[in-house]
């Protein structure tokens, strides 16, 4: 290398030199100034942010309590509606809990329950749709009574189909022998009834909420 820098001449040796201090321009153009005008930027940037960060968390801060009153206030409603929720964590302990308010309904009216059927509950959100189909016999007077303590149950109880059809012979038409007569104006009535639950596992995100904000307080403080 010594050998091929004395072989070459003033001129060619002052080329060398310029082109060896250009390639060190470049490469500190590269490797240096412009990662350092990059950072320049970007903490001139962050530092224009941070007023606008500031002035975020500010009204965030104002509107603390007016959130915290929000979230307790729906909290409440949830609460208040439970009450009116079938009870049960699974949509099958939910249709056994109104089977038995069925039940229990029917009985009070003296309405015969003949057959129930558990049918496909619906996903609502939080909540479950329980329906259950149910046919029933009796006097008009007692179906009507029954209708009207399902309407006005303790529990949220939707009744979406009702269909009726009389028992009632007909004067004129004998009786057969040794078969007891239907009383007048017997129905016999096919309706679905729906209630409500909350939905599997709404309770458990609730509970993991309530101990986030829990954990959350703590913290803070």
């Amino acid at each position: 290398m010594r050998r091929i820098w004395e072989r070459l001449s003033r001129r060619e040796k002052g080329l060398v030199v310029v082109a060896l201090a250009i390639l060190i321009l470049v490469l500190g153009r590269f490797f240096l100034l412009d990662p350092f005008l990059a950072r320049r930027e970007w903490v001139k940037s962050e530092i224009e942010l941070q007023p606008q960060h500031l002035a975020k968390n500010l009204r965030y801060l104002a509107q603390k309590k007016e959130i915290e009153a929000e979230l307790e206030k729906s909290r409440g409603e949830l609460k208040a509606l439970e009450a009116v929720l079938l009870a049960g964590d699974t949509p099958s302990v939910s249709a056994s809990n109104l089977q038995e308010i069925l039940q229990t309904a029917a009985a009070k009216d003296g309405v015969q329950v003949i057959t129930t059927r558990v049918l496909n509950p619906e996903s609502m959100g939080p909540f479950t749709k329980i329906p259950i189909q149910v046919e029933i016999g009796g006097q008009l007077e007692q179906v009507v009574n029954l209708i009207r303590g399902l309407d006005s149950a303790e529990k949220l109880l939707v009744i979406s189909e009702l269909n009726i059809r009389s028992l009632f012979t007909p004067a004129g038409v004998r009786a057969q022998p040794g078969v007891a007569a239907a009383p007048a104006q017997n129905l016999r009535a096919s309706l679905i009834v729906a209630g409500f639950a909350r939905a599997p596992g709404s309770a458990g995100a609730e509970g993991a909420r309530a101990k986030a904000s829990g954990g959350t307080a703590t913290a803070e403080q």
